[in-house]
């Protein structure tokens, strides 16, 4: 079944890790290392079943190999987890034995921080590999992600105006923004700058409470996001959000947010098509984050990591030109902009001895 089923995903290599006493029990899954080396996020999740694990890894890590290939990094799709809760279940001895795994495949998958991971955790991988990314400045790191994720949200958002409005003007059009975590906060910054009208919500009221004083934004329930009177929607919290109950329900003509899976099923996506509203393509949109980490493999620089993040706005305006030309809805247009890039890769058959990182610019201090 197991096979099977990452036989169905296309998977190359599904690592079980497992260190009892470390507590660790983790699972690596590298997806596809056609472009280089599979770059994705270690995610700490206390999953009620390993099967559910699994089968999180699977789809996060394919996942990955798609939003790098669109975003034009030459790197591959690979992803982790580990089963726990990040509450109360972290160790430098669980980190560090999953750092001896990570290291053990060769440089095959480099990993950074996701959901229920922060920097610091990444150190304690870092004192047993050098494949991790995201690691603290001092070790020629790029920190937080964040920033770059929001930024380049707002880069996809302006291509998705033009590509609607005919004009990239944030400033005057409204905003649902569904989230205010790390980037989502960061993202309502970015359109406050821009002077434009936003409605937000969290499950967090702290977080609304912020984002009210400091931005003067309107906070609304969160069942009510998918009611107000926004000409965008910005899922940056949970995917799965727009889906047949909220859809019939939205009043904005654009979804651009930064949250992972944000179409419940490719049904929900062609009924987007068929309303006449511009979904732009969640991993193409939220790919600052990895993009920015690439960077790292060859020595980090904020500034490249800027102009870098600008390139998301024409890998957008590509992704709508493929789905007017194929006339096909947006989210499939942009596995066909990814598949297409592999394919023309994967036929120059590079050796594989040039995918692994090198890490040039970085010392390692252990």
């Amino acid at each position: 079944m197991i096979f099977e089923h990452i036989e169905n995903n296309g998977h190359e290599q599904v690592v079980f890790c497992h260190n009892k006493d470390a507590g660790l029990k983790a699972i690596i899954a590298i997806h596809n290392t056609v472009l280089g080396p599979a770059l994705g996020g270690l995610r700490m999740w206390p999953y009620k079943t390993e099967q559910d694990a699994l089968n999180d890894v699977l789809r996060l890590s394919r996942g990955m190999t798609y939003k790098n290939a669109v975003a034009g990094l030459n790197i591959g799709g690979g992803k982790a987890v580990i089963i726990g809760d990040p509450s109360k279940d972290k160790s430098e001895a669980l980190f560090r034995a999953f750092g001896k795994f990570v290291d053990s495949l060769g440089g095959r998958y480099i990993t950074a921080e996701d959901v229920g991971i922060d920097v610091n955790d990444m150190e304690y991988v870092y004192r047993e590999t050098e494949y991790v990314t995201g690691v603290h400045q001092v070790h020629g790191g790029s920190g937080d992600p964040s920033p770059f994720t929001a930024y380049g949200t707002l880069q996809g958002l302006m291509a998705t105006l033009n590509k609607k409005y005919g004009d990239e003007e944030v400033g005057r059009h409204s905003y649902a923004v569904q989230g205010l975590g790390h980037v989502g906060m960061e993202f309502v910054k970015l359109l406050k700058e821009r002077g434009a009208k936003i409605f937000v919500t969290d499950i967090n009221k702290d977080l609304v409470a912020h984002a009210v004083d400091e931005y003067g934004v309107e906070a609304v329930a969160p069942d009510e996001i998918y009611d107000v009177p926004a000409d965008v929607y910005s899922p940056c919290a949970l995917g799965g959000t727009v889906n047949e109950l909220t859809l019939p329900r939205l009043k904005a003509k654009i979804i651009c947010g930064a949250a992972n899976n944000q179409l419940a099923n490719n049904a929900i996506g062609d009924e987007v098509m068929k309303r006449g509203i511009v979904y732009a393509p969640d991993y193409a949109v939220n790919a600052g984050g990895v993009m920015n980490v690439s960077l790292e493999i060859d020595g980090y620089n904020r500034e490249r990591a800027m102009r870098m993040m600008r390139t998301i706005y024409h890998n957008l305006a590509r992704i709508y030109e493929i789905a007017d030309r194929d006339g096909i809805p947006t989210y499939r247009a942009a596995d066909r902009l990814a598949e297409e890039r592999i394919a023309a890769i994967g036929k120059l058959k590079l050796p594989m001895g040039r995918t692994a990182p090198r890490f040039l610019g970085r010392m390692r201090g252990h």
